[in-house]
């Protein structure tokens, strides 16, 4: 039987909000700076795609394809998207203050999600060490 896991894989998506909330705070910081691009980063599930923590079929003959083997620690920071509604602006700059405001948003309910449901685990595991 695999190990439980779950703790491992919450780390690693709080290191993730960690690194896109830092990402947005640095679009947002530069709203004003001319030709500045806004930045993203990779999603969580290409991330998790990429870890070992996901159990992927085995290779049992050589023509089967095998797995990606790239680092977990491999979080790419990418140029995002532009917003059609505001595009690029006369200064170059990319950023659009309500997207990044809605990203952190986002980034917040993912947080609160992540720590209720490790605590919600937690609690279930120490229930069934005192019984």
């Amino acid at each position: 039987m695999n190990p439980i896991q779950l703790f491992a894989l919450a780390s690693r998506q709080a290191e993730w909000l960690s690194v896109r909330q830092e990402v947005v705070a640095g679009n947002i910081a530069n709203a004003s700076t001319p030709k500045y691009l806004a930045k993203d980063i990779t999603p969580f599930s290409a991330v998790l795609d990429n870890t070992a923590m996901v159990q992927h079929m085995a290779v049992t003959q050589p023509g089967h394809m095998a797995s990606n083997d790239i680092s977990a620690d491999n979080i790419d920071i990418e140029e995002s998207e532009l917003n059609d509604e505001i595009g690029i602006q006369e200064s170059g700059n990319s950023v659009a203050i309500s997207e990044e405001l809605s990203k952190t948003g986002e980034i917040k309910r993912q947080h609160e999600l992540n720590t209720s449901l490790m605590s919600s685990f937690h609690r279930m595991m120490l229930m069934t060490v005192k019984r």
